[in-house]
């Protein structure tokens, strides 16, 4: 059995209150062309080991209640991302509902899973390409360098693109069930890959109900998750439509989903805005950028964000029609971050 170590939580960036080690930390997936690499490798138990120095304490990036991340170098010496399940039987199969939706993804914007292993009973490790700019959350709130407005709009058109994917361009469809900042991370070019699939439902064409024993248990993360959801048990796409809407204002106003302190969420604070997007939105708009920001964008992206967060599932948008009103309203801004790309 592998080896592990116990790291205290203060050793790993990002939210603590995530019961689970989020792939904000895990730091994945840094590949321009992922849908055009070769497909996940199969590792042994012993490769596992040897990528990371047999689980060196030194390589912990991450740990949380049920998995920590390991820095690994590969054999071709570029880095990776290695997330070791705990052993358990109930853990193992989240780790092979992960596993397996993983395996069916090709997106630019979806974390790319470069190889796994599962040789041992009620244990898998997952290997993601490394990320240097860690997840969205720490840039939005971690106090370092504001993330520009055109960026934080190609973000959000990025993160649209992957859901719409997932929905539409799967076969059988996915529902992420768990689209939150911390689950957005970011590459060496600051692109949006999109990750952590442990709460993804697969095959769900409208709205189901989860088995009678799972509803106990909450999908999502607080400030993010669909009241609809919450009320019925009912899970579907407009659940990931309502958590993209919240990340959405997220990267508007630059304010955290849900403040633990006050226990207040971000769409309840929000309320005012909501009702009259476009007349208000200039008063939430992050005062970080110090005034740089595009006006109209901030208008169309707060009506955006007011549709995906209304209350009735049925008048929510669908991620391929949230795709065709960001990229008509932030053509300006998505152009000025893909002409940057191509320098």
């Amino acid at each position: 059995m592998f080896r592990r170590y116990r790291i205290p939580l203060c050793c790993w960036r990002g939210n603590a209150d995530d019961s689970e080690l989020g792939p904000a930390q895990a730091r994945v997936a840094d590949s321009p062309d992922a849908e055009k690499e070769a497909e996940a490798r199969r590792f042994g138990c012993a490769e596992i080991e040897s990528l990371t120095g047999k689980f060196a304490t030194a390589a912990v990036v991450g740990e949380g209640g049920c998995s920590t991340v390991y820095l690994a170098r590969l054999p071709d010496s570029s880095l990776a991302a290695l997330k070791l399940h705990r052993p358990s039987e109930r853990l193992h199969r989240a780790y092979r509902q992960e596993l397996d939706v993983l395996l069916r993804l090709r997106h630019p914007h979806i974390v790319r899973l470069l190889g796994y292993c599962d040789d041992r009973e009620e244990e898998g490790v997952l290997v993601f390409e490394y990320a240097p700019n860690g997840s969205l959350h720490e840039k939005l709130h971690g106090g370092g360098e504001v993330l520009p407005w055109a960026r934080r709009m190609a973000i959000a058109y990025q993160v649209a693109q992957a859901l719409d994917y997932l929905h539409e361009g799967c076969d059988p469809q996915v529902v992420h069930g768990d689209v939150k900042a911390a689950n957005v991370l970011l590459d060496r070019r600051l692109e949006a890959k999109v990750c952590d699939f442990g709460s993804a439902r697969v095959g769900f064409s409208a709205a189901v109900a989860p088995p009678r024993s799972a509803r106990a248990m909450v999908v999502g993360s607080p400030g993010y998750v669909d009241p609809h959801y919450l009320r019925s048990g009912m899970v579907s796409k407009k659940s990931d439509v309502y958590s993209f809407g919240v990340l959405l204002l997220e990267l508007l106003t630059g304010a955290e989903a849900f403040d633990a302190e006050r226990e207040r969420r971000l769409t309840a604070e929000l309320g005012p805005v909501l009702r009259d997007p476009e007349g208000r939105a200039a008063e939430v708009v992050d005062a970080r950028m110090s005034g740089v920001y595009d006006a109209g964008e901030a208008k169309a992206a707060a009506a955006v964000a007011a549709v995906c967060v209304r209350d009735n599932p049925t008048l929510r948008p669908s991620m391929a029609e949230v795709v065709g009103m960001l990229r008509a309203s932030s053509s300006a801004s998505i152009a000025t971050v893909e002409s940057k790309k191509l320098r």
